[in-house]
């Protein structure tokens, strides 16, 4: 069997690096790198690092806007997969690689396994909401990573097309985090990189915040940004704000370290670096998808989370909490939110969703 993999995001090379490992031992994978994330700190290190196979093929996509990429990427995968001829094509999560490529191999009528299916917020203009679907619905394995995923699958009529097998997160998450509990505190102290090149002067000992903030709706607008990084000032404790490279160009330009001294602006970190400060800091604020669920998954309490979220398990018990992107809200959902540690669930499986993915594709 030869399986076409298609890649683009950080969140995707994660989750490849657990699949992959396991599918390549009776699977022939052809591993595609549509280029969507193409910085260093966004994409090499995370091959580098979790030990991915090279790509057989980087299409050197880019940033664009939606329709431009997806365009871009979706003339290019046709290609591929026209002179790779795949048995099935491989996707993870909602990205526009995503998209293009359940697209591209529709049309072909290759046979799509879609990993991380049946997720939804139920905000239809969101372009990840959009991405989910589309593919979900042009897909012929629909693999799950939780029974709410099942049910989203079902409630649109596609029942017979979901597994639920686990999250392949959590697969990365037990195998990669028993090599960073083996890792000194001071390594990765000593890996972050302030955005502005000056010495962190800043002593972490005591605890940490973790933020992450990216989305669209929370940087493009200055005043939002500026609101939500107030919030993180005023914080009791140091924040390490790993910046994306969509912000960085504001933190610098608005000299944001001169002005919010509590905030660590560093460089994107790697996964390991991710994983020890994840799941050491005191609290979590975040508006990425996959770091409010990696969080849950290694009991974090009490991330707040500044979009809406398709991962509504990670609710339950206020373990996740929504917030709006005004300092107020942000400080009271930080301070205020208690836990109920009972309500916490290992709703996402048991770390071995990617051999029962293995097994389902043997099977055809």
């Amino acid at each position: 069997m030869k399986v076409l993999t298609v890649v683009g995001a950080r969140p995707q090379f994660i989750k490849a690096a657990a699949v992959s490992r396991i599918i390549r031992s009776e699977i022939n994978e052809f591993l595609v790198h549509t280029g969507q994330h193409y910085d260093n700190n966004m994409s090499k290190v995370f091959f580098d690092e979790l030990h991915i196979p090279i790509p057989n093929v980087n299409l050197g996509v880019g940033s664009a806007s939606h329709a431009k990429q997806t365009a871009e990427m979706l003339v290019k995968l046709e290609e591929v997969m026209i002179k790779e001829n795949p048995d099935a094509v491989l996707l993870y999560g909602d990205t526009n690689s995503t998209l293009a490529g359940a697209i591209a191999a529709g049309k072909l009528n290759i046979p799509i396994a879609h990993i991380e299916a049946g997720v939804r917020c139920g905000v239809k203009d969101m372009p990840e909401e959009q991405n989910r679907i589309i593919t979900d619905h042009l897909a012929q394995w629909n693999f799950a990573p939780s029974i709410d995923g099942i049910k989203g699958l079902e409630s649109e009529g596609i029942g017979e097309t979901g597994y639920f097998v686990g999250d392949v997160m959590y697969d990365a998450l037990l195998y990669y985090g028993k090599m960073v509990d083996k890792v000194e505190s001071w390594i990765f102290y000593n890996k972050l990189e302030l955005l502005d090149g000056k010495k962190i002067e800043i002593n972490l000992e005591n605890g940490w915040y973790l933020s992450t903030i990216h989305r669209p709706e929370n940087t493009d607008k200055a005043e939002k940004f500026i609101e939500i990084v107030e919030a993180l000032n005023a914080l009791d404790k140091p924040v390490v704000f790993p910046v994306h490279p969509r912000t960085q160009k504001s933190v610098l330009n608005n000299k944001m370290a001169d002005k919010y001294t509590n905030i660590l602006f560093v460089e994107p970190l790697g996964y390991m670096e991710m994983i020890f400060f994840c799941k050491n800091a005191c609290k979590i604020i975040t508006d990425s998808g996959g770091l409010h669920k990696e969080s849950y998954l290694m009991k974090v309490p009490g991330v707040v989370i500044l979009r809406n979220t398709g991962w509504v398990e990670t609710l339950d018990g206020s373990w996740n909490v929504l917030a709006s992107p005004d300092r107020k809200d942000i400080l009271q959902k930080v301070y205020d939110t208690k836990i109920d540690e009972s309500k916490w669930k290992r709703c996402y499986g048991n770390g071995d969703a990617a051999k029962k993915i293995l097994e389902i594709l043997k099977k055809g």
